[in-house]
Formats: structure tokens, sequence, C-alpha cells
């Protein structure tokens, strides 16, 4: 009769699994099955004392994931709270608004860490922020090494989980949070400015009996061809309103007469730059 364990550390094929009662096992998949992830509740059944073999997963509350044009990359699995993790350096790119529209689809709850607070080019970086919090997500500021506890009151109480582009302070925040050097840290490259990969795998850390968090691996690019163009409206919170306004069903908000997103932004109702990204995900989902 397998056992019932949680995955909470992925290495592609290899996994760590722990049982209710506290067993921990080196996890293998039936033939090539990859499609588990950290998180994920799965029934297994154990080899010997240190090996098991996973056989099926058990029903996910959620899956957060990513999906380019070639494949498809499973972050964590059953998280109630995403953490995109940002900081002025090195320079932030367009993650933050896509893992949100992930976030959104997935039906998970989004915060955003305003981390590195202590750096000069902080204060600009936050009033781009200010945005974000406008549209209901919380907007936290850490500086990893003195702070961290910010996170502990939204974070109580769910599976939480840290995303966000190299070099932003991930592991650190993790380590900050955990109370050791559990999870690996290293020195971002300042001459391709841009973090060093150094979480290699997906780790789920229990912070207290009621709280786990999930720390990732440093992401550059973050795909999201598994979402539908036509539903692509619903998922920003500043636009969903115009959903289903335009004239035309499929609208890419561009040339089409009669788009109510294209009316909203020449009148000032919303942001041309939320346009342009609508614009250039709608395109790429189209592609």
């Amino acid at each position: 009769m397998p056992d019932t364990a949680q995955i909470t550390a992925s290495y592609g094929r290899r996994f760590i699994v722990r049982t209710p009662a506290g067993a921990v096992f080196d996890a293998t998949t039936r033939k090539k099955r990859v499609d588990f992830a950290c998180g994920d509740w799965v029934r297994i059944s154990p080899v010997n004392s240190e090996q098991a073999v996973i056989e099926d997963y058990l029903p996910r509350q959620s899956l957060l994931y990513r999906q380019d044009a070639w494949k498809t990359k499973l972050i964590a699995a059953n998280v109630d709270k995403l953490f995109i993790v940002t900081a002025a350096v090195p320079a932030p790119n367009e993650l933050l608004q896509r893992a949100l529209l992930a976030a959104e689809a997935a039906g998970i709850g989004a915060v955003v860490v305003a981390n590195k607070a202590d750096l000069p080019e902080t204060a600009a970086w936050r009033e781009k922020l200010s945005f974000y919090e406008s549209l209901g997500y919380p907007v936290i500021e850490t500086c990893a090494l003195d702070n961290a506890n910010n996170l502990r009151p939204l974070m109580q109480g769910h599976t939480n989980i840290f995303l966000g582009q190299s070099g932003m302070g991930k592991s650190t925040l993790t380590n900050a949070l955990l109370g050791s050097d559990a999870a690996r840290v290293g020195e971002i490259s300042t001459a391709l400015d841009s973090g060093k990969h150094t979480t290699t795998h997906a780790q789920l850390y229990d912070l207290n009996e009621e709280t786990k968090l999930i720390d990732s691996p440093g992401l550059q690019e973050f795909g999201l061809h598994h979402l539908d163009a036509a539903q692509l409206l619903r998922y920003f919170p500043d636009l969903h309103h115009l959903a289903g306004q335009c004239r035309f069903h499929n609208c890419t908000h561009r040339a089409e007469p009669g788009c109510a997103v294209k009316s909203a932004a020449e009148a000032g109702e919303i942001r041309e730059a939320r346009l342009a990204f609508l614009q250039r995900i709608t395109d790429e989902l189209l592609r």
C-alpha cells in the first residue's frame, strides 16, 4: 500500500520526500516522468529505509509554472502565497509583471518584496513599485540581514514561495528567516549585472508548524505560453474591468476598431505602459 509524502526538494528526476510522520526518502519516479514539483503531495512506495519510488501525485490546490514556446517548467505545487523578491540592483527586468500574471492565473496571492532597502538606488525603485501597491499587492521593504521578519506576518499559516531574478537576495532572506545558512548564498556578478544562480533546485523549509517556505532558483525569464491570450485581461487588476468590452473577442489591442483597452489608454484611464505590456504578451502568445 503506497504511503503519502510531500516533495521537499526537486532535482530534476530526483526528489526528496517527507512523510507526515517525518520519514525522509530519496525518491525517483516511474519511467521518465518529471511532472512533479516541490510542494506536491505524492504516493510513494518505499524500497528500503532510505529510498522510495513516487507513484503519482495527489490533487493539487495550486500549481505555479512557466512555459515558453518549447517547454514547461514546474516551479512549485500547493503554494498559496507568492513573494516576488525584487531589488534595485541588479537592474530588474519584466519578471515582476509576468510573475504577477502567473499568480493571478493560478489563483495564488502575491506580495512584492523590495529587498536590499539599504541601497541608495532603492528610493527610485520603491517609487516604481507604488503602482503595484495601488493595484492591491502588498509591497514590503526588507534588508535581509536586518528585517526579514517584516515578512513573517504575511507568511504565517501559508505555504509560501520566494521567486525572482538571480541576485535579488532570495536565499539570504531564506537564511535570515530560518536563522541558519540552509540556503547557499552567492555573490552578484556585477560585470554581467545579473546574479549567479546560487539556488539550483526548489527547496521547501518549515518556518513553523503552520508555515512553509519554498526557495526557488533564480529566473531570468518567465514564459507565459500556458495562458490564453483571450483571457489575459482578467489577470490584470487594472484592466480586468475591460474584459469582454472590445468589439472582437480575439482583439490584439493594436489596430482593431472598437478596442476598449486602446480607448481607455487614449483617454488616460489606464497606463500606456500597461497597454504596451499587454500587447507584448498577447503577441507572444499568438506568435
